[in-house]
């Protein structure tokens, strides 16, 4: 299949993105050269937003193809792309963290731990990282990841005592499970979400096929990772308040909010509709702003920067992605899969995959790898930078190592493999 210029021009600038998702924190690092405030602090501070590197090189794209084809071939290519899942996304995301749905959830991972028979500490531990990543499912991988990183920290992290191997064993363990927790639903992982309309796949399709497996993996790995550091696990343990600067969400006002969470999964395929039950939903938190936090729009709308930018540059990669795809078999394609994960974002490694014509099974290793490998590095998983950027204070001056992740990361990786290749599937 010989490829047009378009074609060699998008994916010479896949390539670029790929290798500025590596680079990001450098350009962090030197936007804290320039004055606050400043237009090249500012700028430097963009291109080291992880979230926003495929939707720049993108826009890179649109202006080749308005030099080499012109405006309306643009146009036309951009009319016929497909953005309902960066939409969905950026909507699921902005709901889901508000108050009222973290409160919930949190308050879930409470009463649970206290029904546990591991000791008040040790239950509270099992509980977060085990019913925070799996409640992902329902309230979006980004929501969990946020919720589950701050009782972390606010718990455990920020209290004198806890080892750094202890740190990074719970960070791998808390990456690796957000990424599969995912998996219960077809709505709630980016990887998933990417191809669930055109393979259609389903709730009932996910629990069975991929989702009780993920949940095995999770409540295995966390068990053994709590023994591995029983120890610390031990002694006195109260929960930490927070500071009450906002009114605790009354059951109306939680109970509305799963209510347009919902309405919006139902709507998920039609993107002018879930947007203006967005605007509603926008409506009241305003009415109701004495029960919630601000709505993470920024942080939203960089996700779904991401996933648009990765439509645009992943929908002319068909040519060279095929011929590899095929030519994999159902282990080189899981393993294969997994590792690809850990350099670039395993929504990205999907999207691409459902370009091609593949079968039922390499449809299976490939979604199973490319969730299996989201906890090796920050990049690899859209809600990672989230947790990162929560916990990443309380591992000293030099902050999260790529290299400790990674160790960190192998054990609960390794059991999602095991768990993904021989338990059947429903």
């Amino acid at each position: 299949m010989n490829p047009t210029g378009i074609e060699i021009l998008a994916t010479v600038l896949f390539g670029l993105a790929v290798v500025h998702t590596f680079l990001v924190k450098k350009f962090e690092e030197l936007s804290h050269k320039y004055p606050k405030g400043s237009m090249q602090e500012n700028t430097l501070h963009f291109l080291g937003e992880v979230e926003a590197v495929f939707g720049m090189w993108a826009a890179v794209l649109v202006v080749g193809m308005i030099a080499m084809k012109g405006s309306h071939f643009a146009i036309d290519y951009l009319e016929n792309t497909n953005f309902t899942e960066a939409g969905f996304v950026f909507v699921i995301m902005a709901m889901a963290g508000t108050r009222p749905v973290i409160k919930l959830a949190e308050e879930v991972i409470i009463k649970i731990s206290r029904v546990l028979p591991f000791g008040e500490k040790k239950s509270f531990f099992i509980s977060a990282l085990i019913f925070g990543p799996l409640l992902g499912s329902f309230i979006t991988e980004p929501a969990a990841m946020t919720v589950t990183a701050l009782i972390l920290q606010k718990n455990f992290y920020s209290r004198p005592g806890m080892s750094q191997k202890f740190k990074y064993a719970t960070l791998g363990l808390l990456f690796v499970n957000v990424s599969i927790g995912g998996t219960l639903s077809h709505f709630a992982a980016p990887p998933v979400l990417m191809v669930a309309g055109k393979w259609g796949w389903g709730m009932s399709h996910m629990i069975g096929v991929f989702g009780y497996k993920a949940a095995i993996s999770v409540i295995i790995g966390t068990i053994i990772i709590a023994g591995m550091f029983s120890k610390e696990l031990l002694g006195e343990f109260d929960l930490r308040e927070e500071r009450k600067t906002k009114m605790h969400p009354s059951w109306w006002v939680t109970l509305t909010h799963l209510v347009f969470l919902a309405l919006v999964v139902m709507t998920a395929h039609h993107m002018v509709v879930f947007m203006g039950i967005f605007l509603f939903f926008l409506g009241f938190t305003e009415v109701t702003k004495e029960f919630q936090d601000r709505v993470k729009l920024k942080e939203s709308l960089l996700v779904g920067f991401f996933l648009g930018g990765l439509v645009v540059l992943g929908g002319l990669q068909a040519w060279w992605l095929k011929p590899i795809l095929s030519s994999l078999g159902d282990i080189p394609l899981f393993l294969g899969s997994t590792a690809l994960t850990g350099i670039t974002d395993n929504a990205a490694l999907t999207y691409l995959g459902s370009l091609v014509e593949l079968s039922d099974s390499q449809k299976y290793f490939l979604v199973a790898g490319a969730v299996t490998g989201g906890g090796l590095t920050v990049i690899a998983n859209a809600p990672n930078p989230a947790g990162f950027g929560i916990l990443k204070e309380n591992f000293g001056k030099d902050g999260i190592s790529p290299l400790g992740l990674l160790k960190s990361a192998l054990l609960p990786t390794i059991l999602a493999l095991i768990c993904f290749q021989f338990l059947p599937s429903f």
